[in-house]
């Protein structure tokens, strides 16, 4: 297969990736959290190219992706009036909400469980390309299970080459992490995923944070201890321990992510200085992932964000990033 390269801003070329969706193929989008490779939702066939491609376990559920709220109704049953005063507030945008599934999501999208997650994200070309299909598409993160997320299309390209049929270009993610999962299949709301909207939910009163795994069956995309991980060991770091974990590293270059510039004369170290802010810091964390797998770096030692809940979903993604298991 020759991979199509699109460019999210001409309209020809939005209605050749729809044309591949209504195909059966593989097409990688854009969103505002990360690139999806998108598939027909209603199709097993196409549904089934997806876990191939991505070497992803057949009991992880996926994403179904939707252009227009109306289509929860058609996807879900027994919808709390919360799901769509969240939809009301947060849709488009970077939140999935899981409930009860309808007869019309195919076992494969669900993991084989009795729910279904659902989103409309908030990316005006993946929202272009829903609305043309018409219908829903599943889409997790366009990248191999268990490697960083992309949030760029070269990002998609580097790991699957002419595996899938087109990737369209919506340049660099805006959110830069995937989205807060919120569970209302029970009577109890609850947050399996956190994200950048936690925040906002707790407030509204939801439960922080409920199990993303029910024995070993995943509820929720990205809930392996080990996820969205870098090739090359990376480990996170007590801000007060920097120093002394820098100094133990005797051979080969490491790279350090601080909030803070240099403070101490090391030669071997690459410093990066990370935002302050984590809406900037989801932003650059994994475009700065792919940066250090490319670079001549052995090491990563990553000085741990704070504790606080506004950076619940950045530190998620920084432990299973480094997690040695």
């Amino acid at each position: 297969m020759n991979r199509l390269e699109l460019d999210g801003e001409l309209s020809q070329d939005i209605s050749k990736a729809v044309a591949l969706l209504r195909g059966g193929e593989l097409v990688a989008i854009p969103t505002e959290t990360v690139y999806g490779l998108a598939a027909d939702a209603t199709s097993e066939q196409a549904i089934g190219k997806v876990f191939r491609a991505k070497q992803r376990p057949l009991t992880h559920p996926l994403i179904v992706h939707l252009g227009d709220s109306r289509q929860m109704a058609d996807w879900a049953v027994d919808i709390p009036e919360l799901a769509y005063e969240l939809a009301e507030q947060f849709w488009p945008g970077p939140l999935t909400l899981i409930l009860k599934k309808s007869a019309m999501a195919p076992a494969i999208v669900t993991g084989g469980q009795d729910t279904i997650a659902l989103r409309i994200p908030g990316h005006p070309v993946a929202l272009d390309i829903l609305r043309e299909f018409g219908g829903a598409l599943a889409a997790p993160s366009a990248n191999k299970y268990g490697r960083i997320s992309p949030t760029a299309a070269s990002h998609v390209v580097a790991q699957f080459g002419n595996e899938i049929g087109a990737v369209v270009d919506g340049g660099l993610c805006p959110v830069g992490i995937e989205s807060s999962i919120v569970d209302l299949s029970t009577d109890q709301p609850r947050i399996l995923r956190p994200g950048l909207l936690d925040n906002e939910l707790i407030k509204l009163g939801i439960a922080a944070y409920g199990h993303a795994n029910e024995g070993n069956v995943p509820r929720v995309s990205g809930s392996d201890l080990r996820h969205y991980a870098p090739t090359k060991p990376a480990s996170l770091c007590p801000p007060k321990e920097l120093k002394q974990r820098i100094e133990q590293q005797s051979a080969g270059r490491v790279q350090v992510w601080s909030l803070t510039p240099n403070r101490y004369d090391l030669q071997h170290v690459d410093w990066v200085v990370m935002p302050v802010d984590p809406v900037f810091y989801a932003r650059e964390l994994y475009l700065r992932l792919h940066d250090f797998e490319q670079s001549d770096n052995e090491l990563l030692i990553i000085e741990h964000p704070p504790l606080t809940t506004m950076w619940r979903g950045i530190n998620n993604r920084l432990q299973r990033a480094t997690s040695q298991l």
